[in-house]
């Protein structure tokens, strides 16, 4: 999926990092919830070169200050599995002061995916946009 760009869906794309590219998840029950998917396929860390790995990491950490900073989050949960979806991609969730579940992984919560409203969304995804333009221009 994530090789033939299928996954995750277009319309839900913030940025190019380098290395990986971010969307928003398309369940926001928890709001911020962002996947950095890494551009070319590897299923392992061990996968990457050195440089490959350090250059994730940080971008992993960039992505994360941001959405903790812009989502006032309390805490914030990365997630790297891969067993289920075979090419790596991170799972960055804001964990924030009014979480359903604080204490629980986001996985084992019941409900329906909520996905907002198409300018709402919009909206999000354009300030998230000029949130890692000005991030980056200072670094």
């Amino acid at each position: 999926q994530a090789c033939a760009g299928t996954w995750p869906a277009r319309e839900l794309f913030i940025v190019d990092c380098g290395l990986t590219r971010a969307y928003l998840h398309n369940d926001q029950l928890f709001p911020g919830w962002t996947v950095l998917v890494l551009q070319r396929h590897a299923t392992e860390l061990f996968h990457l070169s050195s440089e490959e790995r350090h250059r994730l990491i940080d971008e992993v950490a960039s992505m994360a200050e941001l959405l903790a900073e812009h989502f006032r989050a309390v805490k914030l949960n990365y997630e790297l599995l891969g067993n289920q979806l075979p090419h790596m991609h991170w799972h960055l969730i804001p964990r924030l002061a009014d979480d359903p579940a604080p204490r629980d992984p986001v996985w084992t919560i019941p409900h329906a995916p909520r996905t907002p409203e198409a300018v709402v969304l919009v909206a999000e995804l354009a300030r998230l946009r000029e949130l890692w333009a000005l991030k980056n221009r200072r670094a």
